[in-house]
């Protein structure tokens, strides 16, 4: 059975063929491709409704002209909400095509917890370097062996890095800690409010007014 119509009500257009363009929402289960018997069914308010026969949960949807889309598979059983699918991937899309700016590349920085006072600020004069080019940056921190007993430590670290950085960029998230390591993200600040703290324009070669050349570059 296919799905109602994105054409009705106003619905934003969505490409539901998965063989066209590697569409990366095609693995999400929906409607009649939900092979649970019977799911766990959110309401599109984010209600909880209960446990329901697939086809009644289906038939639910389809009555609010929306999808029944499957959100936790590995749950038992699956739980999966009511909304519109069409909506949802039109606006990932739209979220992630502005996510980026055009030119802007992942530059990675790594610390340890015993890193050396020089060498924590080499790494930020790097750090300084790439948000000052417009790049986004992401500070990597390392445990090692028994580091592990103490994450306090390196959280502190990466709190000073970030505290060191401010006048040139700011973090996405609060650092988390996956495994045996420390994650943040930092985006650039707008270039007129970039203050360079570990190294100079001259050195990092970034004119304050790039000219076309130098931002293809």
């Amino acid at each position: 059975m296919a799905l109602p119509s994105s054409s009705s009500g106003g619905r934003p257009p969505y490409n539901r063929d998965p063989r066209r363009n590697n569409d990366p929402y095609a693995a999400i289960r929906r409607n009649h491709r939900i092979k649970s018997p019977q799911v766990r069914v959110i309401s599109p308010e984010g209600r909880q409704l209960g446990i329901m026969d697939t086809p009644k949960a289906i038939a639910l949807a389809l009555q609010f002209n929306l999808d029944l889309v499957e959100v936790a598979a590995a749950a038992t059983p699956p739980v999966c909400r009511i909304m519109d699918f069409g909506k949802y991937v039109y606006e990932e899309q739209k979220k992630h095509a502005h996510s980026k700016p055009a030119g802007t590349k992942l530059k990675e920085i790594e610390f340890t917890v015993r890193i050396e006072g020089h060498d924590f600020e080499t790494k930020l004069r790097h750090a300084e370097e790439f948000l000052d080019h417009g790049n986004k940056v992401k500070l990597r921190l390392k445990f090692r062996g028994r580091e592990m007993a103490h994450p306090e430590v390196g959280f502190n670290l990466m709190t000073k890095a970030l505290g060191e950085l401010a006048t040139m960029g700011h973090p996405d998230s609060p650092p988390k800690q996956s495994g045996k390591q420390i994650n943040v993200m930092v985006s650039p600040l707008p270039a007129n409010k970039r203050k360079p703290k570990f190294h100079t324009r001259a050195e990092g070669h970034v004119p304050d007014h790039p000219t076309p050349a130098s931002a293809a570059e």
